[in-house]
């Protein structure tokens, strides 16, 4: 029997299954942390944290940019702007001032950086995932190193510094996915999303909204700033990656997504993310641990 897809969509509160006690101290704790990163001091704040299975942070907004690192298990971000799933091995770069939920899949090792806002004037205005340098990746763990509540010294300073230069270094990933704000294509964006389809058509979104094809592709590319077949790859692999992450094979996901083969499964996964799923997450589980409170 095929595993039961995880849903896409955040709860409205904590996921049932983390203990109420447990969601409390865990408000407590982001609560604290929101404070600790408005007082922090330095161009750079560095905060690490750990949540279990489900845990789900309501939305909020830093006054710095944010760079999201969960180091293990996966990560899925929600804004105004769409949805972002991060794994293992990558980081969500977002803006200041965007308001964002966070829901966790699996055990959370997060490491977040938090960067004031002129430090990186005119780079990404727009929430973005991004693969982690190995620079990248070990500056991130002496950041997590440094206490938040006294001035940078000057090796700290010299960490900040290259932080900020390497961070417009991070290659984009495609793990974004972009709702419409038009309600006829968002109710079909996430109809697919609940139940994706590789096999899907652009003639059949068409017809359903009584759209010619050219008319359908303009309205959707204007709305998401992708095509329908990037979208509907994108949304593939927002099913994929969380389940494949939790060690489930590669041929059970495939099926289960209605890829013909395999084959077909992997070489989509291979395009869109560079290495096929095996490679991928061997990968990436040879990455640094998180350091973690």
């Amino acid at each position: 029997m095929p595993r039961r897809k995880r849903p896409i969509l955040p709860p409205a509160e904590p996921a049932p299954f983390v203990a109420p006690g447990r969601a409390a101290e865990l408000n407590t704790l982001h609560h604290r942390y929101l404070d600790e990163i408005e007082a922090g001091q330095g161009l750079v704040v560095a905060i690490p944290s750990s949540y279990p299975d489900g845990y789900y942070v309501p939305p909020h907004r830093h006054t710095r940019a944010q760079l999201l690192y969960p180091a293990t298990g996966v990560v899925m971000v929600s804004t105004e702007e769409g949805r972002w799933m991060v794994p293992p091995a990558h980081a969500l770069w977002i803006p200041p001032g965007i308001a964002h939920s966070v829901e966790m899949q699996g055990q959370v090792a997060m490491n977040s950086v938090y960067v004031m806002p002129e430090s990186v004037a005119g780079y990404l205005e727009h929430v973005r995932v991004v693969g982690l340098t190995a620079l990248m990746r070990s500056l991130i763990a002496e950041a997590m190193g440094r206490p938040t509540d006294r001035p940078p010294n000057a090796r700290d300073e010299l960490i900040m510094a290259l932080m900020l230069a390497e961070i417009p270094n991070l290659p984009a990933k495609p793990l974004g996915l972009p709702f419409p704000a038009e309600p006829r294509l968002a109710r079909l964006c996430r109809a697919f999303v609940a139940n994706p389809d590789p096999h899907l058509t652009i003639d059949e979104w068409a017809d359903s909204l009584a759209m010619s094809r050219r008319a359908f592709t303009r309205a959707f590319r204007h709305q998401t700033g992708l095509s329908l077949s990037t979208w509907r790859q994108q949304a593939c692999l927002f099913t994929a990656v969380p389940r494949l992450a939790d060690g489930e094979a590669v041929t059970s996901v495939a099926l289960d997504l209605g890829y013909d083969s395999v084959a077909a499964f992997t070489t989509m996964f291979t395009r869109m993310l560079g290495a096929p799923p095996r490679a991928y997450f061997r990968e990436g589980s040879q990455r640094e641990p998180a350091m973690t409170q």
